[in-house]
């Protein structure tokens, strides 16, 4: 059974998508508040956590911090509805997903299993497969650590940005559209207005430099999308 971990302190809510969790065939472990949840995280093999950011002690973005400090688990975050800047922060520090409260057990389990597909051959379920190496050029992707390396020394990611060039990098040499990048990066069509994929790929493009010719390594097409160019 996929081990599912369950952190937040609202106890009707936690008991309603336990129960439906366990109906789908989930194995599901669940504690009340932050310190708890990061010291449960990292004790034990979780194919994912489900993790509140409103709790008492540790807040989930904290949590989310120390466990991503020592952890690649796939972290789905429960966010107040509306709350962006929660939202943003933490798919930067490295969260997977997020669903907005209060959410259908339904509309749980769905990201749940999206974010599972993703993370599918990556886990703890073997640690060459968590190795596994995505090679462009000068930069190497090892998407299961979620570490980047560009013309040999580390590249620093937030986990938005690392899912981004990812996806770029998986289609290296061919243009992207952000609709495609959207569904690949976070399983989600892309927003009316979100400007979030333009705004992390700036950021990307500042770490990675340019070409010796002056050009990004990251080229736009107005209204198309992105191409991330070979050597």
């Amino acid at each position: 059974m996929v081990k599912v971990l369950l952190v937040d302190d609202d106890v009707d809510l936690t008991a309603l998508l336990s129960q439906y969790l366990v109906r789908e065939g989930f194995d599901v472990t669940t504690v009340r508040d932050g310190e708890a949840g990061v010291t449960e995280a990292i004790s034990n093999d979780y194919a994912i956590v489900v993790l509140d950011i409103m709790m008492p002690r540790v807040s989930g973005i904290e949590a989310l911090r120390r466990i991503r400090a020592v952890s690649a688990v796939p972290i789905l975050m429960l966010t107040a509805r509306g709350d962006n800047i929660d939202r943003i922060v933490g798919l930067d520090m490295g969260a997977d997903d997020y669903v907005p409260k209060p959410c259908t057990p339904g509309e749980l389990v769905a990201r749940i299993r999206a974010i599972l597909r993703r993370a599918e051959g990556r886990g703890p379920a073997g640690a060459a497969s968590a190795q596994r190496l995505l090679q462009v050029g000068d930069l190497s992707l090892w998407p299961g650590s979620r570490r980047a390396t560009w013309r040999g020394a580390s590249l620093e990611l937030t986990g938005t940005e690392f899912r981004l060039l990812e996806v770029l990098a998986r289609h290296s040499g061919q243009l992207v559209s952000k609709q495609d990048i959207s569904l690949q990066a976070f399983d989600r069509p892309l927003a009316r207005f979100d400007r979030r994929i333009d705004v992390h790929i700036s950021s990307i493009r500042q770490k990675l430099g340019t070409r010796p010719d002056g050009q990004s390594w990251i080229q736009s097409v107005r209204g198309l999308g992105y191409q991330l160019l070979e050597d």
